[in-house]
């Protein structure tokens, strides 16, 4: 059943579907109609409030680019290649293929959405390679739609940014109904982890039942994008350091010839920097979870996987080598992120996120507003694809209908998180960081990522129907 119904949305997006910028500005039009239908904001205040917007999440922003930028980085360093290159050996067979990307995709989304989105391309072309290897052929974008497919349980983990705001002092919850919201009631909730766990079978599930059959057509990967690469300057030993890796530059007889290196190569070559600077970060954490218990933000998600690249990591120059080959993740970020941020400006000038949230808030129960508040999260991400910037906005109207209605704020949390990592299935804003590894556009992975969003919500609303009626 789920093969057949893909076929049909497989066509319509590899015909139909836009690059993600398209998207971006589409939706900004959109939003602009929408606001002058629903709501009764002039011209000038509109253009306004989306040219004061544009700006308003550089500072997120920056947050949101580190997560990805050391995503990337963690990802090639040595160490962690080698041990996706031994996962990647593990599939046997065409349909473990595609459930084992979605499930180690998953897996690293969870503890960190921006290493799940590069874990989920690096894995894609990864399993593809070894398969190449033994002679099985498979179908690539269904590979990398398996990848993409386990980011949308990343909210429900370790750096979802909606618990996160909510725990965090200073933030958006401190000054709501109930005052912040320790992540103990959210992330780590046993109703939470018994979905993440339903989840990760459900998906990894699907992706498996997509399996091509028979004489079903298969689009095996480029094979420029499954030669070996070589390992970034600075990695030594490591001869192949995953896609996009850097070669060292070469140099003729005449320029290596008595060549010794300066003082400055000493130091940039040097174990101990890095080191040093990983063990500082690592003090630093201890010390800030000693001392202020189980306490995350974004910035401290940020922290702790630098402290890891850093120990991992040979010397400067390797550590440079591979921001600068994860730089080219975050470009579709950089300019597309201002733009989303603009339609935040539109919505909050015009009152259009209170219009949209209203109508849910109106018609739930306190049984029910979970379920109404991942839809309507659902909704809201289609225009704004951002975790953080979407719960600010909408978690103040949600948190004041959960203070009436006597539903524990954690709901309402974890159900704007769900809505927000669900329509990133068929929002292509977030896919761009992994196709831009493993090299497809969006119309190759929509038609299957569409699938997953119908599979994943069931598990979503039934989550939270099931915590409102307790």
């Amino acid at each position: 059943m789920l093969r057949a119904l893909s076929r049909p949305l497989v066509r319509v997006a590899e015909r139909w579907v836009p690059d993600a910028l398209f998207f971006a500005i589409a939706l900004s039009v959109v939003v602009a109609v929408l606001a002058f239908a629903l709501t009764d904001v002039g011209p000038g205040e509109l253009i306004l409030g989306w040219g004061d917007g544009l700006a308003g999440l550089l500072a997120f922003m920056t947050q949101i680019v580190l997560v990805l930028l050391l995503g990337y980085t963690l990802a090639h360093t040595p160490a962690v290649q080698r041990l996706l290159r031994r996962f990647a050996d593990l599939p046997r067979s065409p349909r473990v293929a595609y459930g084992f990307v979605a499930l180690v995709a998953a897996l690293a989304g969870l503890l960190s959405w921006g290493l799940g989105l590069i874990v989920g391309g690096v894995m894609a072309v990864e399993v593809a390679r070894a398969a190449r290897r033994r002679g099985v052929r498979l179908h690539y974008p269904l590979l990398v739609a398996s990848g993409y497919s386990g980011y949308v349980l990343w909210h429900m983990g370790y750096s979802g940014s909606g618990p996160l705001a909510a725990a965090t002092p200073g933030g958006i919850y401190e000054d709501l109904p109930g005052g912040l919201v320790e992540v103990s009631r959210t992330t780590f909730a046993p109703w939470n982890l018994a979905a993440i766990a339903v989840g990760l079978v459900v998906v990894t599930a699907a992706m498996m039942l997509l399996a091509p059959k028979g004489d079903d057509r298969i689009v095996e990967a480029p094979q420029t994008l499954l030669e070996p690469e070589e390992a970034p300057v600075g990695a030594k030993a490591e001869r192949r350091d995953g896609p996009g890796a850097m070669t060292r530059d070469s140099a003729s007889p005449e320029d290596t010839e008595e060549a010794r290196p300066t003082p400055a190569d000493r130091l940039d070559t040097a174990r101990v920097v890095t080191l040093t600077l990983g063990i500082a970060l690592g003090l630093f954490l201890v010390t800030h979870f000693g001392s202020r218990g189980f306490q995350l933000t974004l910035d401290i998600v940020n922290w702790s996987f630098l402290c890891v690249i850093l120990l991992l990591v040979g010397n400067v120059r390797h550590f440079m080598a591979l921001v600068t080959q994860g730089s080219r993740t975050v470009g579709g970020v950089l300019v597309q992120y201002p733009l989303y941020a603009g339609i935040i400006g539109m919505m909050t000038v015009s009152g259009l996120v209170t219009v949209f949230s209203d109508f849910f808030v109106d018609i739930s129960s306190p049984g029910t507003l979970g379920v109404w508040g991942f839809l309507s999260a659902g909704l809201l991400n289609m225009f704004i694809p951002s975790g953080g910037g979407q719960f600010a906005v909408q978690a103040p109207i949600f948190a004041q209908s959960a203070a009436e209605l006597g539903v524990d704020q954690s709901v309402v949390i974890m159900a704007i998180a769900y809505g927000d990592q669900w329509t990133n299935m068929i929002q292509p804003f977030w896919a761009v960081p992994l196709l831009a590894v493993a090299g497809l556009k969006v119309r190759d992975i929509l038609g299957y990522t569409t699938v997953t969003l119908l599979v994943s919500g069931i598990v979503f609303a039934a989550t939270l129907l099931l915590v409102g009626a307790g």
